[in-house]
């Protein structure tokens, strides 16, 4: 080779090796860049994360915030309260059994669902005549008690009196049937 051709050679050479080292710098760079736009983008990401959860964190709470209001107001709220229909009470004069009277109401009060204050109150309003005069026994602070009331029907009208009333009916049948037999 010619001296010109070397020289030559050489600085191609030369020219290579510089262009292979800025590539080799140019791509480290590029790395570097990648590797701090990567992280600039996770950073964002993740803070944007966190601000996305905090913020439905936020409406979760607010939810159940309305969720125990509706729980607490529901019932104070016309609009929000379900009405179903209701079966009327009977009527008690204490001509009819006692403990026919005693499961209709059961049934009736167990179908509109009352609370054993409301059934007081409906079994109170429920008395007419000689019934209604049970509740003279009563104090004004027992009303609303429910075994007091009953206990109270119970004792008058209930079936254990007329255990002694049959007796006592029977009693007289077997005086007269004697009376008649000695004639």
């Amino acid at each position: 080779m010619r001296p010109g051709q070397e020289e030559m050679k050489k600085g191609q050479e030369e020219m290579k090796t510089g262009l292979e080292k800025r590539i080799e710098q140019g791509q480290a760079e590029m790395n570097k860049g990648q590797e701090e736009m990567k992280n600039q983008i996770q950073s964002h990401v993740e803070s944007q994360d966190g601000e996305i959860k905090d913020h439905f964190n936020n409406c979760i709470g607010k939810i159940e915030e309305v969720v125990q209001s509706v729980k607490r107001d529901w019932r104070a709220n016309p609009e929000l309260t379900y009405f179903r229909p209701t079966i009327k009470s009977l009527t008690f004069d204490g001509q009819m059994s006692w403990t026919v009277f005693e499961t209709q109401f059961n049934v009736v009060s167990s179908t509109n669902e009352w609370t054993d204050r409301m059934k007081a109150t409906q079994l109170v309003a429920s008395l007419r005549g000689s019934a209604a005069e049970v509740l003279q026994g009563i104090s004004a602070d027992k009303l609303t008690d429910l075994t007091t009331i009953e206990e109270a029907l119970e004792f008058r009208f209930g079936d254990s009196h007329l255990t002694q009333f049959y007796r006592a009916e029977l009693k007289i049948r077997r005086q007269i049937q004697e009376k008649a037999f000695k004639c």
